[in-house]
């Protein structure tokens, strides 16, 4: 398994826990070591989608993946 297979896999056992909170999770690349992602529904704009980001779906994939540098949500680099 290749190691964006592995972060698509983590992303899809978190997918339930922001679909709960009305949100949702879009895989869109990796690259450099990087995992760009796409935050939607209510988590796109909750005020707490850095700590979200961060400390939930970056831990958990550097946990499993350590060459992981970073997560990226997309939304900020569109909207900057």
């Amino acid at each position: 398994m290749t190691d964006e297979e592995k972060i698509i896999e983590i992303i899809d056992k978190l997918r339930p826990f922001l679909i709960s909170d009305g949100g949702n999770i879009e895989f869109v690349r990796y690259e450099n070591n990087i995992v760009y992602i796409k935050m939607l529904g209510a988590c796109a704009g909750c005020e707490l989608i850095d700590i979200t980001i961060k400390d939930g779906i970056e831990g958990a994939i550097k946990e499993e993946i350590p060459s992981v540098k970073e997560v990226i949500n997309i939304n900020d680099i569109t909207s900057a």
